[in-house]
């Protein structure tokens, strides 16, 4: 009978939720592309008002009446193009125009390659929905002409629209999914908890017979039972209160135990990296200073040598103590980061710019074609910061034909930042410990530029604050380092 009654109450249940669900669905597959559609309506409804309005004005060229249009056409997927003929001028926001001015043309000449649907039409515009013949692509169009003369067009796809009705389908289908689980566990839990006291009793004296302390009688009532069940709960609270307390004090024991038996390694660590990477430059200096001061060698061209050595090396300890600071920063979160959008090709260019004297220096052959802007979100300074540590580094191992390339690759709403250089390849067993502090693969050839081993633990540091993936890959003829951004 018990048994019966819960199969009862969960079918009852589920049975109304998924008719729900499935009504809900039915609508949503049938009248929401419809809604959308509608809603794009009154976008380009909207549209054709201020466009109207900018050239009975002639404000249409102004700048900031220009922003305000492209602005208001980007956030509804708007294309636009507007050709005065009286004036010989043409306004888009559009880099590829011709597409649209021939299908403008079309239009205007009654021979558009299309099968269109007319949604609405007035004397000065009409509004369609058209398929391409020749991509098989639909759009939603409207295209007319204003009262000054000049003809336009406004264009956006529906499969954006199309998208998001399947998008808002998928999570309906999830969420029922999840409300059906959650439901089948409430119908389940609530007819126990009708049907089954005594039996929830016998289960919770026979845990707690077994130090089962975390069991408690979630049954209630006001009778004998319910306060049975009650005098149960505060036993098992305090005595669970007692051990947890315990556990609590012996986890935070073991916690910090390890915690500082780690914080001992980093700082043994540490310090023998600093010592020994500040060890060969302070016996520079030393050597070199004492050198001075007994005069070895009296010409001036000697002092100068001497002189700039020390110089040099004083200088690649103080970058070492700047890059140090900066990462200890990252590795602890002291610093700040600040996430904005900008235009990745133009601080690309600008890196490559600024790196001009030592790329001559190099003898390298930089390739780097991306001419459109890419917009991404993230910290400006930190992206600079790793990609000028990427360009760099391909500089200093440039081998064979000297080339150094810069590519993006855009995919998913990310892109893919890369940067090859030709030379010989990392071997295998360094690769997963060139992104540690203080290691040099050709520690030889790093000293030899100043490297400190620092620049890759940077960009490790940097870009696990952006939660953003970074690597390195093996080709025959040399390097190639990358690492990706978001860009929606």
């Amino acid at each position: 009978m018990r048994r019966s009654i819960k199969r009862q109450m969960t079918v009852v249940f589920i049975g109304l939720l998924v008719s729900l669900l499935l009504v809900l669905l039915v609508i949503n597959v049938k009248f929401l592309e419809p809604y959308y559609i509608s809603n794009k309506k009154m976008a380009f409804v909207q549209m054709y008002g201020e466009l109207r309005s900018a050239m009975e004005e002639e404000t249409i060229e102004d700048s900031d009446v220009a922003v305000i249009l492209q602005g208001l056409a980007e956030r509804n997927n708007l294309s636009f193009l507007i050709v005065d003929e009286k004036n010989n001028r043409v306004v888009t926001n559009v880099h590829d125009m011709e597409l649209l001015k021939n299908q403008l043309k079309g239009y205007m000449l009654n021979q558009a390659q299309k099968e269109s649907r007319l949604l609405e039409r007035t004397d000065n515009y009409q509004l369609m929905q058209s398929r391409d013949r020749w991509n098989q692509t639909e759009y939603i169009e409207m295209w007319g002409s204003f009262d000054n003369g000049s003809s336009f067009l406004l264009r956006s796809p529906l499969e954006s629209i199309r998208e998001s009705a399947d998008i808002s389908n998928r999570f309906l289908i999830y969420v029922g999914s999840i409300m059906t689980a959650v439901c089948i566990a409430l119908v389940w839990y609530f007819s126990k908890k009708l049907t089954e006291p005594i039996k929830e009793l016998a289960v919770l004296s026979n845990r707690m017979a077994n130090l089962d302390f975390n069991a408690k009688y979630t049954s209630g009532g006001m009778n004998e039972i319910g306060e049975l069940g009650a005098n149960f709960n505060r036993m098992s609270k305090k005595l669970e209160s007692t051990i947890s307390e315990l556990k609590r004090a012996n986890n935070s024991l073991q916690i910090d135990i390890e915690r500082k038996e780690k914080l001992e390694q980093m700082r043994s660590e540490f310090m023998g990296n600093v010592s020994h990477e500040l060890k060969t430059p302070i016996a520079l200096i030393q050597g070199y200073a004492e050198g001075l001061k007994e005069g070895v060698n009296d010409d001036p061209e000697s002092r100068e040598f001497y002189c700039d050595v020390i110089m040099d090396e004083a200088s690649k300890m103080n970058q070492m103590v700047k890059n140090l600071m900066a990462l200890n920063q990252l590795e602890f979160g002291d610093e700040k980061i600040e996430f904005e959008r900008f235009d990745l090709t133009e601080v690309t260019c600008g890196i490559l710019q600024s790196m001009e004297i030592m790329a001559q220096q190099k003898e390298a052959k930089v390739i780097f074609r991306q001419e459109a802007s890419v917009y991404v979100w993230a910290d400006e300074f930190k992206t600079e910061q790793v990609l000028r540590n990427y360009i760099s580094n391909a500089f200093h191992h440039l081998e064979g034909d000297r080339v150094v390339e810069v590519k993006f690759a855009a995919a998913d709403g990310k892109v893919r930042i890369s940067v090859f250089n030709t030379g010989a390849p990392i071997p295998e067993d360094s690769l997963p410990h060139i992104w540690d502090k203080f290691y040099k693969v050709d520690k030889a050839h790093t000293r030899e530029y100043g490297g400190n081993g620092i620049g890759l633990s940077i960009v490790k540091a940097v870009m696990e604050s952006f939660h953003q993936k970074y690597g390195v890959e093996n080709y025959d003829n040399g390097v190639a380092f990358w690492f990706e951004l978001d860009m929606e």
